[in-house]
C-alpha cells in the first residue's frame, strides 16, 4: 500500500475514533460508538500492516493470529463481574509495550539521529518507558486489588511521599546522563530508571485504598494513552499518536469528573488515597431489621415510588436480568421505577451502566447521582442491592470516617430502606456503615439473585 493510502487511512481511523468517544459518552448512542471504534481499530490494523516498511510478514503474522485468539479467548471468558479486572490488566499491556519499544527504538542500529532530532528522540524514548513503566506495574496492582488478591487497604509506609519524590528526581538525573551519550551509551541509565519507574508504579497504587479504585483505573487508561501517544513519537507513527492523545486527555476528563463526584482532589487521590484520614471514625452502635422475600414483594407492590440502587453486589450475583424482570412487572402494576446510579458504583466507571442495559433497563429510567438524589424523600422503597460504600451516611456525619466529605446517595431519607446483603461485612473501602441499623432499613441478607428471585416470584404469584 502507497504512503498516500496510509496515510487516508489513519485520518479515517482518527475521525472513527474520534466518533467512537462522542457514542460512548450516552448509552442511547453507546452501542453505534462501539462500531466505530472497532472499524476504527481494524483499519488501523490493516494500514499499519500494509505500510511499505512493513515487511517481515513471517514474525507479524503468528504474532497476531496468537494475540487474536488470545483476545477471542478472554472476551468470552471473562464475565462483567470481571471487567474492571480485565481493563486494568490491559492497561498494563500497554504500558510495557511503551517500555520495550522505547528501548528496542534506542538500541536499534537504523535509527540514526544527530543535533536537535537525537535530543527531541532520546526525550520521547526516555518520556515513554517512564510513563509505560508506571502504568505496567501499576495496572497490575489494580488488578491485584480488583481482583482480590492484593488488601483493599492502603499501604502506609514511612516518608512514602518522600521516597516516591526523591524516586522521580533520581530519573530526572538519569534523563541528564541518558541525553546526548553517543553510540547508545545511554541505554544503562535508560534501564535502571525503567526499573525505578516499575517500583514508583507499583507503590503508588499500593498506596490508594479501595474506594479510590474506579479513579485509578481510569487514571491507569489515561497513562496507557500518555504511553501510547509517546511511543507514535519515537515510531514517527500520526495514528498512534493521535489515538493516544484521545484516551489519555478523555481518560483524565473522567478522573476529575470522578474525583470532584467524590468530593476528591485528584493530587491527593494519587498521593494518599481513601484510608488516610485523620482521628478515629465514630463507632456504629444498633441493631439490624431482618426482613423477608414476601416482606419485600409486598412493600414494593403496595409502593408508588420505588428507587433501585445498583452496586457491585448485583454484578457479582447477576442479579441484573431479576432486577429488569422485577422493574418490568412493577412498572405493570403503575409503580414508578427508576434507578440511582452512583457516578463511582462497582469497581470500573459506568460499570453498573453496562450491566443494566445488558439487561434491557429503559435508559429513561436510570439516573445520575445528581438527578435523583433530592427525590428519595418522596420515594416509598428503596432497594439497595449489594452497594456499600455509596450509600454509607457517615460519608456526611462522620468528620473522621475515611469517606468523610464523599457525596453518597442519600437512600436513608426514604420512607423504607432494604438493603440486600450476603452479610454484614464492610464494603470496598473498609468502613462500617450506618445505614444498616437505621430504623427505616430492612436487612435481606443472602446471594442477591436468589433473594430477588424469590422476591420475584411472590410478585407473580
Amino acid at each position: 500500500m502507497a504512503q498516500g493510502l496510509v496515510t487516508v487511512a489513519y485520518i479515517a481511523a482518527s475521525i472513527l475514533f474520534i466518533l467512537a468517544l462522542g457514542g460512548l459518552s450516552k448509552q442511547e448512542t453507546a452501542r453505534r460508538g462501539n462500531i466505530y471504534g472497532i472499524v476504527g481499530m481494524a483499519i488501523a490494523i490493516i494500514a499499519t500492516i500494509a505500510a511499505p516498511q512493513v515487511a517481515n510478514y513471517a514474525v507479524i503474522a503468528p504474532a497476531m493470529i496468537i494475540g487474536a485468539i488470545i483476545g477471542v479467548y478472554v472476551a468470552r471468558r471473562v464475565a462483567m463481574t470481571g471487567m474492571p479486572q480485565l481493563v486494568a490488566m490491559l492497561h498494563s499491556f500497554v504500558g510495557l509495550a511503551a517500555v520495550l519499544v522505547g528501548i528496542g527504538s534506542y538500541i536499534d542500529p537504523n535509527n540514526v539521529f544527530i543535533g536537535v532530532e537525537k535530543t527531541i528522540h532520546e526525550v520521547e524514548i526516555f518520556v515513554g518507558v517512564f510513563i509505560g513503566a508506571i502504568t505496567f506495574t501499576g495496572s497490575i496492582i489494580a488488578y491485584g486489588k480488583l481482583d482480590g488478591r492484593i488488601s483493599g487497604k492502603p499501604l502506609m509506609l514511612p516518608f512514602r511521599h518522600g521516597l516516591n519524590l526523591i524516586a522521580v528526581l533520581i530519573c530526572i538525573w538519569l534523563g541528564y546522563m541518558f541525553l546526548g551519550v553517543e553510540d547508545h551509551g545511554g541505554v544503562w541509565a535508560l534501564l535502571i530508571m525503567a526499573v525505578i519507574a516499575f517500583i514508583v508504579g507499583a507503590h503508588l497504587i499500593m498506596g490508594i485504598g479501595g474506594a479510590d479504585m474506579p479513579v485509578v483505573v481510569s487514571m491507569l487508561n489515561s497513562y496507557s494513552g500518555w504511553a501510547a501517544a509517546a511511543t507514535g513519537f519515537m515510531l514517527g507513527n500520526d495514528l498512534l499518536i493521535v489515538t493516544g492523545a484521545l484516551v489519555g486527555s478523555s481518560g483524565a476528563i473522567l478522573s476529575y469528573i470522578m474525583c470532584r463526584a467524590m468530593n476528591r482532589h485528584f493530587v491527593s487521590v494519587i498521593l494518599g488515597g481513601f484510608g488516610t484520614a485523620g482521628g478515629a471514625s465514630a463507632d456504629v452502635e444498633g441493631e439490624t431489621v431482618a426482613t423477608s422475600h414476601d416482606n419485600v414483594a409486598e412493600m414494593l407492590t403496595e409502593a408508588n415510588e420505588v428507587i433501585i440502587i445498583p452496586g457491585y453486589g448485583m454484578a457479582v450475583a447477576q442479579a441484573q436480568g431479576t432486577v429488569s424482570e422485577i422493574t418490568r412487572r412493577l412498572r405493570a402494576k403503575n409503580v414508578n421505577v427508576r434507578f440511582a446510579i452512583h457516578p463511582v458504583a462497582g469497581r470500573l466507571p459506568g460499570h453498573m451502566n453496562v450491566l443494566l442495559a445488558e439487561a434491557k433497563v429503559p435508559y429513561d429510567i436510570v439516573l445520575e447521582m445528581d438527578e435523583i438524589n433530592e427525590d428519595f424523600p418522596k420515594t416509598d422503597v428503596v432497594l439497595v442491592i449489594g452497594a456499600n460504600d455509596i450509600v454509607n451516611p457517615a460519608a456526611q456525619d462522620d468528620p473522621n470516617s475515611p469517606i468523610a466529605g464523599m457525596p453518597v446517595l442519600e437512600c436513608w431519607k426514604a420512607r423504607t430502606t432494604v438493603v440486600l446483603k450476603r452479610s454484614m461485612a464492610t464494603g470496598y473501602a473498609g468502613v462500617d456503615n450506618p445505614l444498616f441499623y437505621k430504623d427505616n432499613t430492612r436487612m435481606l441478607f443472602g446471594d442477591a439473585k436468589e433473594s430477588l428471585d424469590m422476591v420475584l416470584s411472590r410478585l407473580e404469584s
